[in-house]
């Protein structure tokens, strides 16, 4: 999502000043833009590391404009100007089509600026596809912003404000747009995507599984991805749709977070694992063929062994793919930064080897499970490392393969006849 927000600001730059190039050279910048994350206290330290670089940049060229936006930015405000001297605008997460002003504002004025408000509308999407993605075949499409859930580790609501959805014509009119530049692939995206609700401009309700089958719909959409979804909003109408759209992936990314209802309700997740698992049982039975990816938190305040072990049961148990986890990251302002944290650092490190050793597992369990099968994948690039062409399944493995034709972009269907240092290799059918 990150990502998807870099490239609508070089959009908007690129708009605004066509005099001017993207560098990968940071010592020849002019303008440096650092879009910024402040989901855990890693991300935040990102930020102090790369001050030490733009400190050599402002020596060699003293009229350097630097801006930073992004979370870090609507949580700091004012004070990221006392902690770095350097910065010169600030901006916040609704305020990337401000961001091209305010630079010519303090270009002719010199002076520093912040501007971080909120809004309760969501801009149209500027044409970013070809700024920020290398990979040819497939987009994201930002279709909500914000989260109303507040679980109490998360700083994401106050940062990121309140759900707000763009309309489903909005929408639709920018898919028309970039399956027409040859994408192939749609990842919607939201902080909390499956509680997307707007309305036609007609009046009428659409929600998330209404705006799916509208996406179906487009004949050069092959596939549908989202990302992330949030258990509480996954309703029956979204399982159906499963059952009715062939185009949505059998792969999907749902956040579980912890395998223990007493931690869960700690966190404010507002589900139990027995919801959790019906959902995946559900959908199973409709795609048997389905893998799924989740995000755990290791370390959560109060957690003791038998809820850590009640977390690895559970990716036991649902063999989790290509998940997320990570040591719990107290962020100020949030319901759990004043819970008393009582499991040491050695205890919290232990538990998430433990944790990924078993995720690890998982992954080499359905790599033998695809072997000898043929899988359809849609050709994303080419491996630097060894001249491969590569692409993703529908279940989200990553497969080479060899072929002197250029296929990138291409559906296409490869045998997994190899499993390499845990990578699946293919022949092309």
């Amino acid at each position: 999502m990150n990502k998807y927000d870099s490239s609508k600001i070089i959009a908007y730059l690129l708009k605004y000043f066509n005099n001017f190039i993207i560098t990968k050279n940071i010592l020849k910048s002019d303008f440096i833009i650092l879009n910024t994350c402040s989901v855990r206290q890693k991300a935040q330290n990102k930020l102090l590391y790369f001050f030490d670089k733009i400190k050599k940049v402002k020596i060699i060229n003293p009229n350097l404009i630097v801006a930073v936006g992004g979370c870090i930015a609507v949580q700091e405000k004012e004070k990221l100007f006392l902690k770095f001297n350097l910065i010169d605008i600030i901006f916040g997460t609704h305020n990337i089509k401000k961001l091209p002003f305010l630079i010519k504002n303090f270009q002719k004025n010199k002076n520093k600026i912040i501007y971080v408000k909120f809004t309760n509308k969501i801009n149209k999407n500027i044409n970013s596809i070809n700024y920020y993605n290398s990979i040819i075949s497939k987009s994201f499409v930002s279709i909500m912003e914000g989260c109303n859930k507040f679980c109490s580790y998360c700083i994401v609501p106050f940062l990121r404000g309140k759900e707000i959805s763009r309309t489903p014509e909005d929408i639709i009119n920018e898919i028309y747009n970039i399956v027409n530049m040859g994408i192939v692939e749609i990842n919607l995206l939201g902080q909390n995507v499956n509680a997307y609700s707007s309305f036609f401009n007609n009046g009428k309700k659409c929600n998330f599984s209404n705006l799916l089958y509208l996406i179906s719909e487009i004949d050069n959409v092959k596939r549908i991805r989202f990302t992330t979804s949030h258990p509480s909003n996954f309703n029956n109408d979204l399982i159906t749709a499963y059952k009715n759209i062939s185009k949505i992936v059998d792969f999907l990314h749902l956040p579980v977070q912890s395998g223990s209802d007493r931690i869960l309700k700690i966190m404010k997740r507002n589900y139990t694992i027995n919801d959790y698992k019906k959902i995946i049982d559900n959908l199973l039975n409709i795609r048997p063929n389905m893998i799924f990816g989740s995000d755990f938190i290791v370390g959560f305040p109060t957690e003791n062994k038998d809820d850590f072990n009640l977390t690895l049961k559970l990716i036991y148990d649902i063999k989790f793919d290509s998940s997320y986890s990570f040591i719990y990251s107290p962020r100020p302002g949030t319901k759990s930064f004043y819970m008393k944290d009582n499991i040491s650092i050695f205890e919290k490190k232990n538990r998430l080897y433990k944790l990924q050793k078993l995720l690890y597992d998982n992954s080499v369990y359905w790599n033998n499970i695809l072997l000898n099968s043929i899988q359809e994948i849609i050709v994303e690039g080419i491996s630097k490392r060894n001249n491969f062409y590569y692409g993703r399944s529908r279940n989200n493995k990553i497969i080479y393969f060899k072929s002197g034709r250029n296929l990138l972009g291409k559906l296409l269907n490869i045998k997994v006849n190899l499993i390499k240092n845990n990578c699946l290799y293919g022949k092309l059918i």
